[in-house]
């Protein structure tokens, strides 16, 4: 039987995915690549020129 993931750990987990996901769209959008989304229900594919920026790359 599988024991539950301690709050911590899950919490760990999920900014490492979340902070790997933002890193992995920008270097699509820097290299020039689409990417595919999930948006309204169906899957969209957005230009390098469409992908937004992410907001800690923000400049002021």
């Amino acid at each position: 039987m599988n024991k539950p993931i301690p709050d911590k750990l899950s919490s760990l987990i999920d900014t490492g995915v979340k902070l790997a996901i933002a890193k992995a769209v920008d270097r699509h959008r820097k290299l020039g690549e689409s990417i595919s989304i999930w948006q309204d229900g169906k899957v969209v594919t957005l230009s390098a020129d469409e992908i937004p920026q992410s907001p800690s790359h923000h400049q002021s």
